[in-house]
Formats: C-alpha cells, structure tokens, sequence
C-alpha cells in the first residue's frame, strides 16, 4: 500500500524533453506492425491490376495453388462477402477497401487477388506468376480544369465547397490593380518510412489486428461495419507507426488480411511494398488553381476569387479543399471561392498534410506576392493592410490571430528590411539570389475523446487513450501534460496508446490530436485528483478515473480557430544548369501553448522541409495510355534530400488558445503551408520570373529563363 504523493512538482509542459519511447526506438525494441511475432503466420501478397479500367475475366489460381507453401488465393470469385455500404467515421467508404466483391477494374493498380503462403517469399513468387485475364474498357486519367464532368460539390455541413460574398465581377472592374493568374501543383504521395502493414487473427471469438494506422477506434469501427461484427469483438493495436500523413485509415491491407485470416483459422500479415503504395493508400491530388486579386492602388483588396480543380476517382469523390484558405487569411468587399472536382480513371486521392491548405497556399500566397509587385508594395506591408478582424466569409471572432507577430518577428531575424525588392538583382557569379515570403495558416480543431488515468499502488501513474503517435511526439507531450495535471515527475507517469480497447478518441489527423486527447488526459487526471484523498492509502488495483470530453468540446462557442504562421526562404537560382537552391528558411508561428520544445520544433521543421519537397522535387507522372505510374518507387519519385536542405530555423511566438484546458492549438500541419510559396516568392525576387507551376525544375527555370538578370 502506498501513499500519494503530496509534493507539487510542476513545469514539465513548455520544457524540452526526449522522447519516453527514443531509447526503444534506436536499439529496436520498438515493434513496429511488421515487427510482431505470431503463431502459425501465414504471409498475404496482393496481386494489382495491370489495366486501367475493365472487368476481370478470370484468374488462373489452378497453376499458383501447386506452388509450394502456398494456401489460398482470393479473388472476386471466392473471397468472404463484406458490406461495403454503411456510413464510418469520415462518411462512406471508398471502394477500393472493399476487396474484391465485384468483377470491376476502375483503375490501375485496383486490387484483384491475395496469394496467402506460409512464407513472404513463397507469397510473392506465386504472386509474381499468377496469370489474371481482363477485358480492358477505354480509360481517361487527364487532368486538367474545366474538362467535361467537372463538377461542383454540393455544401454540407462537412464541406463547404463554395461561398460567395459581394458582386466579383463589379469589385475587379473597378479596381486599380488586378492579379489574374493559373497554378498548378502535381500529384504527389505520402511515403512514410514504415510501409502499411497489418496483421489479423481470430482469438477466443474476438478479431484481433495489429496494424500501422492513425486512429485504433477508427479502423477497429470500419472493420466491424465491413464484416458486419459486434464492435465490441474488435480489438486494433497499433503501438508504434512510422509514419502516416494521412495515409493510414482504413485501406485494402487490413481487410484482407481479415479476409484471408477467417478463410485459413490462423494469422495473416499483408505488407504492402512501396510500389504497391502508390496505388492503394492514397495521395494529394494534382491541382489547378485560378485566383484574382482585384485591389486599390493602396494594396486593399476590394476582390478575392479562388477557384480550385483536384482530380478524384470516379467511384469515390474527395474534395482537395485548395480554394478555403482565403475564407481565412484575407477580406475583401467581394469575396469568391469554390472547389471543383474532375472524375477520372484514377485512384482515389486522399488527405496529405495539410490537404487543400498546402497546395492552396501556393497559389493565394503567389498571388498576393504578384498584388505586392504590381502596387509597389512590401509583400509583407500588403498582408498587413489586408489583416481581417473577423472571419472574412464566417464573420465569426478569432480564438488569437497572431500572424502579424509571426512576421514582425520573422522580418526581424530574417533580416528583411535589407531586402531590396526589385527583382534580379543579386549575384554571386553565374548565382542569382533572392528572398520571399508568404503566410501561413491551419485551423486548430478539437474532438471529443475519452481517457483514462490510474493511481497505481507503486506511487506511478498509467494513462490509457486510443492516441496514436505516428512520430509527432504526442505519447511524450501526453506524459508531460499529465505530470502538470499529476503535480509529478514524468518518470512517473506510463502513457499507453494504440489500442481500441481504451475507448473512443480523435485519431493523429488535421492537428488535431494532440489536443484532443490532451483534453481528455486532463479531463481524467481532475476527476483522479477529486477522488485521491492527500496522504491516503493507494489499494493494489489502484484507483481508476476516466472522463469523455463530448459534453466540454460540444459546449465551445463558435470561432475561427486556427494556428497561424510566416515563412521565410533565400534561394540560389544557378544560370546555366537551372538549379534552385534554398540557402536558408526561417518560420514563426503562433501555434498555441508549445508542449514541448525539443519534438514541436522538430514537426515544424520537418513540415518545411516537405515544403522545399513541394517546391522543387515533388512530382509523380501518370503515364496516359496505360493509367499507372512511371516510377512508383524512391527512384523515379524525388524528393528533398539531406544535401537539398539547409539549415532550417522553425520558432513560435507566445499564442495559448484560452478556449483550451492546456492553450495547446495544433503543429503537425502548418509548417508545410507557405513554404512552396515563400520558395517559389524567392525564386521570382532571384530571376524576376514568376513560376506557377510546381515543382520549380531546373528545365522550367531554363525555358523560361531568368527575366532582366539575364541582361546582366
């Protein structure tokens, strides 16, 4: 029996510590999904169509079953039935997660067949010969805006995929400056370092899958709807995952390892390769983008439209949201945007950090450095003058807008007040150097989630949340957060995540995590605390209070809430090979309370570094006469290597969200959001010629040369 504790130990939030789990993650005592061992493992490999669009005709296991080792093979013609059409956590399915119940091939690289084999090796050879005969249909995979089927989604109250304020049209004929510009962006993947991985068994009447995902209640409750089971006989476990981005919900792995496990009565693991991931776990859709700027001379803007296209498959829409950043960061007398789609042959897009305010930025963020440019204004002055002091379309009070002192003092470190603004003008040999900028922004969301904390009889203390941390540093932030709440050393606080079994909680997605479960941490550790009596006796199965923060989380008074940032990037651009190079980059943000120093800066700067990826790297190529892929792996799809990038500096200003028990807004997305732009800002300061197409290749820099610096 012990005692509690009554010595106030206090200030671990805000202080830097390593992470709990850093030790396990760099010796390999971390087991990752692939990692764990099982019983009697039997080893799936999926086959993926090869054409476009079709039906498949047949598939000729015969030949693949005499292989050694090998099981089964599902396919549409054997494979167990599961119900595709009921609504989960984030609406409808897509399809695709629904293996094989139908004939039908709507893109390349559909899945059309599971070789099970009692070795991975055995599993992929059999694969590998596995003959499947289609009969192929005409298919289209070219994007572009306005093409016909483009088509406008209807608003929800999950999207709003168009708003409209003040006549457009009226307020950019009578303005005295006008910005009348088209971006694109290209499709580019997630690629987490851990591959998608999920294994599935059958235990005393309960499913059992252990898996790399973003949220264990999330995929748990899917696959009860899938396989039509009592919620309550489903357990995911997903205790360390490297890496997700959105990528990792509910995919084909998962099902069919469940599929394959109920067909044979023992373990199956499906791992997809990285190959395989370009087609069944999703990306950021290509967009192309539209935005006019119509302003008065003193830079007021009087007009704000953003039409956005993303490309989304035709058996599952998804709304690339490119167009909604502007209903935040800027006001205008007229004030348009929408997000239109364009139905291909494709597979289905999917969220990818920061969706729709990632490439969106790009496109607002380019546009107003050009509305700078034409008024004869500092980029950053622009963005002043054009501050809102309510949501520009909502019209609803910000929780903390602080992005004016994210570039007060990004300026100051920067050293932007040296800058000369006129184009072209720096050199260092055959070097051309410029500078840009651009703002940041995500919203900062909250959603209502359960925990639980126990007072052990040892003196420790062991919290229980279905918390995924997909390497953000959250099982950290979360032992910080309750030894604040404790009143104790963290070394005295076990954080356990990554199981369905500790109730409902907000899954690592839109940044909102972290705060979420923080919420309910805290939530749990005042009712513990209420219960725990100074001095007294601890009993040896401990004391146990849980909390849900539905009621609190339902009770917030609408606002705009969102973390807000300024991006900084100095670039190189080479004259004769049509290299850019990012010399430096700086970020401020105003992110709320920061949790821990050591791991939020560590967010932000990986977010900066994708967005020197998105600038100048990222970019997948679709192969139009047979739909898939050229170069689905780390070979052809390139992306910023160590020797791309520079030192980065990533900091915050003090910006707690009072609404919040513990300030905290959200990190995991804004560091990419401004990046491209500030880049792409840079590279036009450099050359003094405006790129609107990404990413910024060195032959695109050489066909459209480098402006007036090329007179020098």
């Amino acid at each position: 029996m012990t005692t509690t504790p009554t010595t106030a130990v206090t200030g671990s939030v805000g202080s830097a510590h390593t992470r709990v789990e850093g030790r396990d993650k760099v010796t390999g005592a971390a087991r990752y999904a692939a990692d764990l061992p099982f019983a009697e493992l039997a080893h799936g490999w999926l086959v993926l169509s090869t054409v476009a669009r079709g039906r498949v005709r047949s598939v000729e296991s015969a030949p693949v079953l005499a292989m050694p080792g090998v099981l089964t093979v599902l396919h549409h013609g054997n494979a167990p039935r599961v119900a595709g059409d009921y609504s989960g956590l984030l609406g409808r399915p897509d399809p695709i997660v629904a293996c094989f119940q139908n004939d039908q091939v709507p893109c390349a690289g559909w899945p059309v067949a599971l070789v099970v084999a009692e070795t991975p090796e055995q599993a992929r050879e059999a694969a590998e010969a596995l003959v499947v005969h289609y009969d192929e249909e005409p298919h289209d995979v070219d994007f572009a805006a306005g093409r016909p089927g483009t088509y406008t989604p209807e608003n929800s109250p999950a999207l709003q995929a168009e708003t409209d304020k003040g006549d457009l049209e009226a307020q950019l004929a009578s303005s005295a400056v006008v910005v009348d510009a088209e971006y694109s962006t290209p499709e580019e993947y997630h690629s987490p370092l851990e591959p998608h991985a999920a294994t599935a068994r059958w235990e005393g009447g309960r499913l059992e899958v252990v898996d790399s995902n973003q949220g264990t209640m999330w995929v748990a409750d899917e696959l009860a709807k899938l396989f039509s089971l009592d919620p309550a006989s489903v357990r995911v476990r997903s205790e360390h995952i490297g890496g997700a981005f959105g990528s990792k919900g509910l995919r084909p792995h998962q099902v069919l390892a469940v599929m394959a496990a109920t067909v044979l009565d023992r373990p199956v693991r499906v791992v997809l390769t990285r190959r395989q991931m370009f087609s069944l776990v999703g990306y950021r859709s290509p967009t192309a983008q539209r935005v006019r700027l119509g302003a008065d001379a003193d830079g007021r803007l009087r007009a704000l439209d953003h039409q956005a296209h993303n490309q989304t498959s035709r058996v599952h829409e998804f709304v690339e949201q490119s167009a909604s950043i502007g209903r935040v960061m800027y006001d205008a007398d007229a004030h348009h945007t929408v997000n239109r789609v364009v139905p291909l042959d494709v597979p289905t897009p999917t969220w990818m950090r920061a969706p729709g305010e990632a490439p969106g930025s790009f496109a607002l963020e380019s546009a107003l450095d050009e509305l700078a440019e034409k008024c004869g204004m500092d980029p950053i002055a622009l963005r002043a003058r054009n501050e809102p002091v309510a949501g520009p379309v909502s019209g609803l009070p910000f929780s903390s807008r602080n992005v004016l002192a994210c570039f007060a003092e990004g300026a100051r470190r920067f050293g932007w007040a040296e800058r000369d603004p006129r184009p072209g003008l720096r050199r260092e040999g055959r070097l051309l150097l410029g500078t840009g900028t651009a703002a940041a922004t995500y919203p900062s969301g909250v959603a209502p989630s359960t925990a639980a904390v126990t007072a052990e009889a040892d003196g420790t203390f062991t919290v229980r949340i279905s918390a995924a941390d997909i390497g953000t540093g959250a099982r950290t932030a979360l032992t910080l957060i309750a030894a604040d709440g404790l009143e104790v050393e963290p070394r005295r606080v076990r954080v356990r995540i990554g199981d369905s079994d500790f109730g409902p909680a907000m899954v690592a997605g839109g940044s909102m995590g972290t705060r979420s479960w923080a919420w309910a941490v805290m939530a749990a550790v005042a009712e513990l605390r209420e219960r725990l009596v100074p001095g007294g006796d601890i009993p040896p199965q401990g004391v146990t209070a849980r909390s849900d923060t539905s009621a609190a989380v339902g009770a917030l008074v609408a606002k705009e809430r969102h973390s807000f940032g300024a991006q900084f990037a100095e670039v190189a651009v080479d004259t004769i090979s049509g290299e850019v190079r990012v010399r430096r980059m700086l970020g401020i943000f105003a992110a709320g309370r920061i949790v821990n120093p050591l791991t939020a800066r560590s967010q932000l700067v990986g977010g900066m570094t994708w967005g020197i990826s998105m600038a100048l790297h990222e970019e997948a190529a679709r192969d139009r006469a047979s739909g898939s892929h050229v170069g689905a792996d780390f070979a052809g799809y390139h992306f910023a290597a160590n020797a791309d990038v520079p030192v980065i500096e990533a900091d915050w200003v003090d910006d707690p969200d009072a609404d919040d028990p513990v300030g905290i807004k959200g990190i995991g997305e804004i560091g990419i959001v401004g990046a491209a732009a500030a880049i792409a800002n840079a590279v036009w300061h450099a050359t003094g010629v405006r790129h609107r197409d990404l990413p910024i290749r060195p032959d695109r820099v050489l066909r459209a040369g480098t402006g007036r610096a090329a007179a020098h």
